[in-house]
């Protein structure tokens, strides 16, 4: 791909890249791998297995780009293999023991941080919601994509993507203690 032609939007990237073009698709990478890893970082937790998450979404793009059929956004086709890969990672994860969370060890945080304090609050709560409900209010919240983006990605009705979102924010709130917490949106919006 001609250096100019790394301006060029996702999806002509993502056809260039099917068709073989690697400098494409090291510019797709490029641009996605934060929100990809920020995706897998906030559904699996673990800040390693999070990293072990989002190289095997990497990967998988890699090799499943020329699958991309633009029939939705590049964007919504990135967090779906990013959320399969994290999910992948939760079940591999509950193969392996683990410490239970009270023996997790808290992060170290320093004083006079309040943005960076209350990020980690709001990931620790988040840590505590049940699988199924976090993935859902982290694609929703976090991904930004609608409830059809989210169906379509988790392959489940779009009223379960409704209901996970519900109670996945309700499980936020209740963990952080604050009804306004959660995407700064009123109790029970979208």
């Amino acid at each position: 791909m001609p250096e100019q032609d790394v301006g060029a939007d996702d999806r002509e990237l993502a056809f260039a890249a099917g068709a073989g073009d690697r400098r494409a698709l090291e510019v797709l990478l490029d641009r996605h791998v934060d929100r990809v890893h920020a995706v897998c970082r906030r559904i699996v937790v673990d800040p390693e297995d999070a990293l072990d998450a989002t190289q095997e979404a990497l990967i998988a793009i890699s090799r499943g780009i020329g699958r991309f059929d633009g029939n939705s956004a590049f964007s919504t086709w990135v967090y779906r293999v990013a959320t399969n890969a994290a999910l992948d990672e939760l079940r591999r994860r509950k193969r392996r023991p683990l410490l239970a969370h009270d023996e997790l060890p808290e992060p170290a945080v320093s004083g006079g941080h309040d943005a960076m304090e209350a990020r980690l609050d709001v990931d620790a709560a988040l840590a505590r919601v049940p699988d199924e409900f976090r993935v859902a209010v982290v694609l929703r919240d976090l991904a930004d994509l609608d409830y059809a983006e989210i169906a379509a990605a988790l392959d489940v009705p779009l009223g379960t993507v409704k209901s996970r979102v519900a109670r996945g924010r309700a499980a936020l709130r209740a963990e952080l203690g604050n009804p306004e917490a959660v995407s700064g949106r009123p109790s029970g919006g979208p």
